[in-house]
């Protein structure tokens, strides 16, 4: 059995945890630069706030103070999402994230009568170890499990806990109470063709011939119909495994047409992709450097330079990959030109432990590369105790216009999970 655990307004509780005043407010987490609303307390939906409203649309509501907004501190919700994950990891056979509020968890081992109390049990402990809610969901496959999770959440009835299996009396009532729309994997185009063929909910997608949803649609989708019919067949992707790319972009908090406002902007992409490259204990052989104006203002010229600088070499040194992402913003940027939002993307990568030598290499450039690395992990170990943006090289201005704006962010409030007490 697969178990998904999802975390209730995971934005908005994780702000509760450290702001007990907020509990019972309506409260709505804003997006980079304060845009809009992307995280919501069941509060603020009851007065009909709808996901992606414009902040500046509520701003009657925030001058009755009638609502609070925040803006997102994604490092606090990077943390506590690390929090709930290890407090699954305690209590269960393994855990594979899904995304920041949602993992999948391993039931193996539990006899069928104790599978319902273990999740009951589970429930109660993520909650008081991190005070953050959650939903539980269990049934044979994980497509099951979603549903079953989302029928926790959504029928008070279980008590933020759900156990389907195939055969059991609640199996066909509850896929029939669920909208193709609703299950994981089904878009809009698919309910509109599913449609023409009869089908219409969970349950006619789960009695339709696999074989005839394969010839028709897709093999994912047949995986889908087979999911519901409780036979295990999609697996989730390695969290560990190393990604081909790593890009660090942002929009700036203003447009702007400062050269050197725009430089460290890239510079400072360059040192945080350099910072995820070692983390994944890879090597780059090439970086690409693009910027953009704001194609929403016509009004503007509009320009969308990219540059590619190879490396003389595989690295992760934070100053080889600083100097060729300098090397394709000086051959990019363009004068005059109000640029929005820039990034940095480190391409071509290599696992560090299996980089290839060069026949040129002497005693005192692999001396280097030690030093290099020494360098190097003494910088992240700096970051990682004292906090990101510690130690860096060179220190951008904080009014400067590619900053996001965070009118509202709450402090991180925690770093590690080891170094502090569990939230009782």
């Amino acid at each position: 059995m697969i178990g998904l655990i999802d975390c209730n307004n995971f934005y908005v509780s994780c702000e509760r945890a450290f702001q007990p005043r907020l509990e019972g407010v309506p409260v709505g987490v804003l997006s980079n630069n304060d845009g809009c609303v992307i995280a919501r307390s069941n509060e603020l939906k009851a007065l009909g706030v709808a996901m992606g409203t414009p902040a500046f649309e509520l701003q009657p509501l925030l001058r009755q103070r009638c609502i609070t907004l925040l803006s997102s501190n994604y490092e606090l919700y990077g943390d506590m999402s690390s929090r709930v994950q290890q407090v699954l990891e305690e209590f269960s056979a393994g855990v594979a994230p899904y995304s920041i509020d949602e993992m999948f968890v391993r039931f193996d081992g539990f006899a069928p009568e104790q599978m319902h109390r273990h999740a009951q049990e589970l429930f109660t402990k993520v909650r008081r170890f991190t005070h953050i809610p959650v939903c539980v969901g269990i049934a044979p496959t994980r497509t099951l499990a979603k549903l079953a999770n989302r029928a926790a959440k959504k029928l008070p009835v279980y008590g933020g806990v759900c156990v389907l299996r195939t055969g059991s009396e609640t199996y066909e009532p509850l896929l029939r109470q669920v909208e193709l729309g609703d299950v994981w994997g089904v878009g809009r185009r698919l309910v509109e063709r599913l449609a023409l063929m009869g089908v219409h909910s969970a349950w006619d997608l789960a009695r339709a011939d696999p074989k005839q949803i394969r010839l028709r649609f897709s093999v994912t989708l047949e995986r889908t119909c087979l999911e519901l019919k409780g036979i295990p067949c999609i697996e989730m992707n390695d969290p560990g495994e190393a990604r081909k790319r790593i890009m660090t972009s942002r929009s700036f908090g203003r447009m702007t047409d400062n050269r050197e406002e725009v430089h460290q902007a890239i510079r400072q992409f360059a040192q945080r992709s350099a910072e995820k490259l070692r983390g994944q204990d890879s090597l780059a052989r090439a970086v690409y450097v693009f910027l953009k104006t704001n194609r929403h203002r016509p009004d503007l010229p509009q320009c969308s330079p990219s540059a590619v600088v190879e490396l003389p070499c595989p690295t992760d040194d934070s100053r080889d990959i600083l100097l060729a992402a300098s090397q394709a913003f000086a051959a990019i940027y363009r004068p005059r030109y109000r640029f929005m939002k820039a990034g940095v993307m480190l391409v071509d990568l290599v696992d560090a432990n299996r980089a290839q030598l060069s026949l040129l290499d002497t005693p005192e450039s692999q001396a280097q590369r030690e030093r290099s690395d020494r360098l190097m992990a003494t910088l992240d170990a700096l970051n990682h105790r004292m906090g990101r943006g510690t130690v860096t090289f060179g220190r951008a201005s904080p009014k400067a216009a590619w900053q996001l704006r965070c009118a509202n962010r709450t402090p991180r409030w925690t770093t590690r999970w080891d170094e502090l007490p569990r939230l009782r």
